[in-house]
Order: C-alpha cells, then structure tokens, then sequence
C-alpha cells in the first residue's frame, strides 16, 4: 500500500501581490507514509499545505487526491476528502470541554432545534478517538487546564474524528519536553500502521532522520528533491535547505573573557518555580542554561527581566547592586531580553517591521520618520532579514524572520546584557547559523550573554559554560572547553544534572 499515491500536488504557483511565494512547486505523499517536509523559514513550506487544506487558493497548478483532480480546494472539500491539519500554534478552546472541541460544530442532537445534546453519544465518540491517540484526559475536561502536550493529543484525535486519511503535523514538537515527544512518534508510528499518511514538516533534524521515510526539500518557493531519509545524510540535506554548505553550523571563536560583570545571589520567585538560585556571567562570555522544560530555566530570566517579581534575591552589574522591579528597570540597566514565545511576548503583530525594530530606542518626543527608517534598514541588513519591505506588518514575516527582527530590535540598544530565550525554536538550519554568528559577534564586543535552550547541541557548540537546572534549582555546572572532543559526555552529564541522578 505504501507504493499507492494518496495525492499529488504538481507546479503549484502562488504569489501574493507583486511577491512570488510559489514556483512550480510540488509534493507526492503515499498512503501509509511519514513524508518529511523541510524548508527554510518562508520557503513556502506553509503556503504548499494552506493550499492543500483549501485555506488559500492556488493561482496556477495540479492538485489530484486519490486519483481525481481537484479544481478548487475549499476547507470543507479538504475536510471532506481526509485532510487534517495539526497547527503549530494549537487551535482550540480554552474555556470548553474536551469533547466539545473535537466534536465542534458536529455536536450530535437529540433535538438540534431546542438545542439538547446527546451527551452520552458525544463522551462515547470522544472518549473512542481520545484511547485512538493515547490520550488519558476525560471528555468533559476543560482544555484550558491541560498541558500542551494533551492539547496536541486532543488536536490529532479532532483531525482524526473528522476521517482525515493525512494529518499534516507543522512544527509539533517547538513546545514538547522529551517525554511528550517520544509520546507523539509513537502516535504518529500508530497511525501509520493503520494506514494513515502524515506530513511531518520540522527544522530538527534528529527528528527527520528518527521519524521520516521520505523527504521533500523545497527552497525559496522552489520544489529542490524527495527522497528517501536513509539515503541523505545531514550535510546533504543541509546543502540542499540553503543552496549552500555550512561547513561549521556554531561559528564558535575565542573571545576575551573578562571579569565577572553580571552576579546572581540568592533569587526565589515565591512561587516554588525558583529557589535560591545564585550564578555569575563574564564579559565576553555565552552562558548557557540546560534543564528539562518547567525545570525554571525561563522563570529565572523573567526575574531577570523583571517581568515577574522576585520574593528575595540581589542582583549586581559591574559591582552595582541593582533593583530590577520591572522590564523598565531591567532596560534602564542595559538588559535585553529575547523572549522564548516570540508571537505573544517579543512583537508587536500590529505593528510594522519598522516599527518592532526601533521601538526599544524611541528618544525623541517627535519623531523623526526618516531616521527610524534608516535606523530599521541597517538592522534588517545588519541580521540578514528577507523583507520586501520595512513597512509591511511583522505579522507578514516568517518565523525565522519574525526571530531575526526581535533581535534587531534588542540590537537597536545600548544593553551590555542579552538574554535569549530559545533565540532558535522554531527557525530555520540557515537562520540559526546566522544567529549564532551575531552572537558570537556579541560576545567579541565583550557583552555578556545568557543563553536558554532545550537543545545541548545548541548549548555545547556556542556556550563556554553551561548551568544546568532542576526543579527550580542550579544542579550542575560544566565548562564546555573540558568537552571539546567528548560531546556525548557532556551530553549525558548535563542529563544526569537535568533529571538529578
């Protein structure tokens, strides 16, 4: 059955405005596959399954699903014919149960005119596609209390309920622990036996090569390969995301580290999150946090930040004590920080990309229009942001881009201190290469940065020491130099450290 084609996409064209977003693009997926989808941020990757769940319209092209040629995807066909959609930003209901959500606008009645339902039809359905996905939650829990991880469970069950036959997962794992996500392949690996097609669209590689039979590979809006995962190595499908070779991915070089310029002594949240956490960060240094999420890695840099208040604690810049009561404080003391949900917390969506660069460095009472446009262009040169134009919403940009601009916007300061927060969840091989290098550049001009991130990898190949946190505490520290020729043991250290063994 795997060799049977479930549907085709061929010279797929869309262009929004005078912007070519499509060219000829194209995707084969058979039945009962896990197809890898790989692409750089605004790759087009997004627009290619917008079409194909009938959310945008092709301009030009051929969609044929189970042998019939589709003219014009609408949801409801898509939804007809087996499409569902897992989003990367979950869509659902916070303040209603989780039976209702999976069954919206499909609630079965007993009178539909007096608006009675039939309850027990509705737990019963639930309760069969909630044990299809693995999910332990009730159907009457309120989604809104439930963890991330549960939340995409009740996603795929809803898809699932629907009588998808492909499940396009977009970047599912961005706010999964590990746990969670050795949770979701077994998922995917179970659909699979029962014959449904996934679509597994991600930048991690370990995930591709774990979970991917087959890979499509697009670039700038262009269809570059398929292949299958056991036949490409890393570097090829690197070579082949960014039209170019990466030859270092962490363009790590020594810097000159100075003394100790940012001292933590003794912060508590209050609230159990934090406890008694003390550390001290160089000029010049990359300090790195490692733990598993919730261990209260993000927590402490809000307490940093002042966006969360600290119940006790001191906090010295350049042997300054210092209050830090709010983000005010922490900026009025040259701290930046890039936040980990960049959508909610780091842009202001509304805004332009003009706009979301200079707003952290607005002096002047009347302000000068041509000057901030200067200002946004050198930094939206400066971090290699794809933008037609500075003027156009932030909203419009991809991921990654969205990334780079909340950096600019932290760049546009005179801080001495940078906080990122997973500075690469969610982007791209080639974004994320670029956005070491600015850090790396950072620390040459002797900032001093903080760096929080799931990835070890990550960790290991641009920090110079790593904290490791859990629960709520500082458990383990290592100097990255110690493990410049042994990353495995490092690896396993900081896990040992993470989950206290």
């Amino acid at each position: 059955m795997e060799d049977e084609i479930l549907f085709s996409m061929t010279g797929i064209e869309k262009s929004f405005g005078p912007v070519h977003v499509l060219k000829k693009a194209q995707l084969e997926v058979r039945k009962g596959e896990i197809h890898a989808f790989m692409g750089e941020n605004g790759a087009g990757k997004s627009t290619l399954m917008n079409i194909l769940a009938g959310l945008l319209e092709k301009d030009d092209g051929h969609i044929v699903f189970e042998g019939k040629e589709i003219e014009k995807m609408t949801p409801e066909l898509a939804t007809e014919l087996g499409i569902g959609f897992v989003h990367q930003e979950l869509n659902l209901a916070e303040d209603v149960s989780v039976a209702e959500n999976i069954f919206i606008g499909r609630l079965p009645y007993t009178n539909k005119f007096l608006g009675i339902v039939n309850f027990k039809k509705l737990y019963e359905d639930t309760a069969y596609w909630l044990n299809m996905v693995g999910s332990k939650v009730n159907p009457t829990d309120l989604v809104g209390e439930l963890s991330t991880a549960n939340k995409q469970l009740i996603e795929i069950a809803k898809a699932l309920s629907l009588n998808a036959k492909v499940i396009i997962f977009d970047e599912p794992t961005t706010s999964l622990s590990d746990k969670d996500v050795e949770v979701l392949f077994i998922i995917i690996r179970r659909l699979k036996e029962k014959g449904f097609s996934s679509i597994y669209i991600s930048h991690r590689m370990k995930e591709i090569f774990e979970l991917g039979e087959r890979i499509t590979i697009m670039r700038d809006g262009e269809y570059i390969a398929t292949d299958y995962v056991k036949n490409l190595t890393e570097d090829q499908i690197i070579s082949m995301l960014v039209g170019r070779e990466i030859k270092d991915l962490y363009p790590k070089q020594p810097t000159e580290i100075g003394a100790p310029y940012l001292q933590v002594k003794n912060l508590t949240d209050g609230l159990g999150k934090v406890k008694d956490i003390s550390f001290e960060a160089r000029r010049g240094e990359v300090l790195g946090f490692a733990g598993l999420v919730g261990s209260g890695r993000t927590e402490a840099m809000r307490l940093l930040f002042g966006a969360d208040r600290a119940k006790s604690g001191e906090i010295t810049i350049d042997n300054r004590n210092v209050t830090i009561k709010s983000p005010v404080d922490a900026i009025k003391n040259g701290i930046g920080l890039l936040t980990e949900d960049r959508k909610h917390q780091g842009l202001l969506a509304g805004l332009s990309i003009k706009d979301n660069i200079t707003i952290t460095n607005l002096d002047e009472f009347l302000l000068d229009e041509k000057h901030l446009h200067e200002i946004a262009a050198k930094y939206v040169k400066e971090v290699n942001i794809k933008v037609s134009n500075i003027e156009n919403p932030v909203s419009s940009l991809s991921g990654g881009n969205q990334q780079k601009v909340v950096l600019a916007k932290w760049l546009n300061t005179d801080n001495q201190i940078y906080i990122f927060d997973e500075p690469t969840k969610g982007i791209d091989v080639g974004a994320k290469s670029e956005i070491y290098s600015i850090i790396n550049q950072l620390a040459l001009q002797g900032k001093t940065i903080l760096i929080v991130s799931s990835e070890i990898p990550e960790l290991l190949g641009i920090c110079d020491r790593i904290h490791v946190f859990h629960e709520g505490k500082i458990n383990g520290e290592i100097a990255v130099s110690d493990y410049r020729n042994n990353k495995d043991e490092a690896q396993e250290l900081i896990m040992k450290y993470a989950t206290a063994n």
